[in-house]
């Protein structure tokens, strides 16, 4: 099978698992800086007042220093080309109800990963 241009172009990936948060609101942050570049991405996610955009912001970061760490690539050469939330697992904890009874709360983690990707020039 012969290599495109498309595979010989650099990217790194950061990966935070188990966070404390849905997966869904999770989501919707990142929904939001798909496929944007590096800096206008941690610009909406610095004015984001969603609690994930925090620690997609922590995500990003972690992946644009492996960028320049690993494969020498300035941070404003980079966009985000792969960006998904894939649910973690799920803690289980009773909360007490009326007459004797239990409730089931689960709270959801999830798995963050970012992937960054240098622009074609």
């Amino acid at each position: 099978m012969a290599k495109t241009a498309e595979n010989e172009r650099a990217s790194t990936r950061a990966v935070a698992k188990y966070v404390r948060i849905s997966p869904l609101k999770a989501q919707q942050v990142i929904n939001l800086i798909r496929g944007k570049d590096v800096e206008d991405a941690a610009a909406i996610l610095k004015f984001s007042p969603k609690a994930a955009a925090n620690i997609i912001g922590k995500v990003l970061g972690s992946a644009v220093a492996n960028a320049e760490k690993n494969l020498h690539i300035s941070s404003n050469k980079l966009y985000i080309s792969e960006a998904y939330v894939n649910q973690g697992p799920t803690l289980k904890r009773i909360r007490p109800r009326a007459m004797g009874r239990a409730f089931r709360i689960r709270k959801r983690t999830s798995h963050i990963t970012i992937v960054v990707m240098e622009k074609e020039s």
